[in-house]
């Protein structure tokens, strides 16, 4: 068994993400961000604002756009 102390006992690879042990909160913070920016940064971008959605505007109302009118610049937001 793994002691609660060990800060890379597990998740410290590429494969796995950081494991969080509600210790030392900062710093797992930011192993999170790098391990989710190494797979594509706009992962992180989506856990800090939420997910891009795109929008159609019709008289001042936002309607979600399904995603087969997603533009290509909107598919690569996503």
């Amino acid at each position: 068994m793994v002691g609660q102390n060990q800060t890379f006992a597990e998740g410290a690879s590429i494969n796995k993400p950081p494991l969080f042990t509600s210790e030392n909160d900062p710093f797992w913070k930011v192993r999170m961000q790098i391990f989710l920016e190494s797979i594509d940064r706009g992962i992180w971008d989506a856990v800090l604002n939420g997910p891009f959605l795109p929008v159609n505007v019709v008289n001042d109302v936002q309607e979600l756009k399904s995603f087969s009118q997603w533009t290509t610049d909107e598919n690569r937001r996503a």
